[in-house]
């Protein structure tokens, strides 16, 4: 966090006048912060940076087209921040200031609050809340891993191991996650972290961390390396891309490679972080958090996390616009439905509202829909959604202290199935690579509808189990070899042919 100088006891004064005198505020400010008389963590946010006036066309190099979109929101944000950051360091006010959605987050004073939202330049003053990850659910009495097992059900049930058959594992295909944390020398983990070369380890541009201001959490705040602080994170890592070379291949890409950032405190976020962490994934820092490199960027993303309204994150379109971002850097963005089921339109959190983001419901091992996975349709959107579902009940994978379980379950274990899924598909023709509309329809159009069922619940949205796709299950539960099969014959027919 940028910081200024010692506060000198005039500018106290100063502020103090300011908020004696009456102002006419031109931003609006949420009435939770009005309410507060004691210092406030709060987002102040700026217009958002407009489309492009001329942009690249769709089948320039996605690398390029990541540079300049980069290039464009770090200009934008510079310039209409610039008042504001002026300010905050004349009254010696610590802030962190973003680019992919145009905010800066600070712990403001009430005096501040009124001074700033007194601005032309502010839009809005949102309070940055704290959001608790939803749960997932773990069964003490599932059966867990022993000495003789091998691949994980989840990871079979989905055909990816015909398609390792065909020698396509992920290879040249980077996975990230945003989550609780990573065990990165976990031995599913390690072989597989960008960050480990075989000898040394070096964690910049390979992993971020996003958690500055807690007390008393066991990784502490901005750890220099991966470290994960609930378990959750290690455990979808492993899913999508673990192999420990021996018994427990759990990673539905093990030759892929990962990366990571802790946007979660104990399993606690908040908008800043999560904003942090997608602006870290699209232009990737060194060690000390400098020069971005969007090249580094990785080529999916798994999401098992939410910012839910009840639990106060309201502020507006900031999180929607960084994911939005995301996918037009080219990036397969994966988000979990949630676990609000099995009613119907329980799909209703960020990141899985948004129209840009793939989203993930959960089977069992029968290809049942879980009680708890979220159902559609989502308020106000005609889009199908979840867009598929995969294995999420009694996931086996790692978990932290170098051990393995088979007691998870939600859709958080089934996202991570789907970010493998996608690795895949790019190993077999790299083209899809900076496309992930083309990875979403291939995805969709390749499930497995045959006996998926819904005992919980007989229709959502006017459309029952026998209707294909429907808001329950989606297109279908996944089917990476069906996939990776369709991949192949676009890679064959050439990029033109491709959905």
């Amino acid at each position: 966090m940028k910081r200024a100088g010692t506060v000198l006891h005039p500018r106290l004064l100063a502020l103090a006048c300011l908020a004696a005198l009456p102002t006419a505020r031109a931003a609006h400010v949420d009435p939770r912060l009005v309410a507060r008389h004691a210092d406030a963590d709060a987002l102040l946010v700026f217009e958002a940076a407009p489309p492009a006036t001329t942009p690249l066309a769709a089948d320039a190099d996605y690398k390029l087209r990541r540079r300049v979109l980069v290039d464009r929101l770090r200009a934008h944000a510079d310039a209409s921040q610039r008042g504001v950051r002026a300010w905050l360091d004349a009254h010696g006010i610590a802030y962190r200031s973003y680019w992919i959605a145009n905010v800066i987050e600070a712990r403001l004073p009430r005096s501040a609050i009124d001074a700033l939202a007194a601005r032309n330049d502010v839009a809005r003053i949102e309070k940055n809340v704290t959001i608790a990850m939803p749960q997932p659910r773990i069964d003490p009495d599932a059966r867990q891993p022993d000495a003789t097992e091998s691949i994980s059900w989840g990871v079979a049930k989905i055909d990816a191991p015909e398609v390792w058959a065909l020698g396509d594992t992920g290879q040249g295909v980077v996975i990230a996650g945003e989550d609780t944390g990573y065990q990165w020398d976990h031995p599913a983990l390690k072989p597989h972290y960008r960050g480990w070369d075989g000898a040394t380890a070096n964690h910049g541009y390979n992993w971020h961390d996003a958690i500055h201001d807690s007390t008393g959490n066991p990784c502490g705040n901005d750890a220099p390396a991966p470290c994960d602080d609930y378990g959750h994170g290690t455990h979808t890592a492993g899913t999508f891309a673990g192999d420990d070379g021996g018994t427990h291949q759990t990673g539905v890409a093990p030759g892929a490679k990962w990366i990571g950032c802790r946007n979660m405190d104990s399993g606690d976020g908040t908008p800043a972080r999560y904003i942090e962490c997608m602006q870290w994934m699209l232009a990737p820092t060194d060690a000390n958090d400098e020069n971005p490199d969007p090249d580094l960027a990785p080529d999916v993303i798994s999401n098992s996390w939410g910012c839910i309204p009840s639990e106060g994150c309201t502020v507006g379109d900031e999180i929607e616009d960084a994911v939005d971002n995301i996918v037009a850097g080219g990036i397969f963005f994966v988000a979990a439905a949630a676990n609000d089921g099995p009613a119907c339109g329980t799909i209703s959190n960020p990141p899985a509202i948004y129209d840009a983001s793939f989203v993930v419901g959960a089977t069992d091992s029968s290809d049942a829909m879980a009680d708890f996975s979220s159902r559609g349709p989502v308020a106000g959107d005609e889009l199908i959604r979840p867009d598929l579902s995969a294995p999420g009940v009694n996931i086996c994978s790692s978990v932290p202290n170098s051990q393995y379980s088979c007691s998870w379950s939600g859709t958080s274990m089934a996202t991570p199935h789907v970010a493998g899924a996608a690795a895949l598909l790019m190993s077999i023709d790299p083209a899809l690579k900076g496309h992930p509309d083309r990875i979403a329809a291939i995805l969709r159009e390749t499930t497995v509808t045959d006996g998926v069922t819904d005992p919980w619940n007989s229709g959502c949205g006017g459309l029952t189990m026998d209707d294909w796709p429907n808001y329950q299950a989606g297109y279908g539960r996944l089917d990476v070899y069906a996939a990776a099969v369709e991949a192949d014959r676009l890679f064959a027919d050439g990029f033109e042919s491709s959905p």
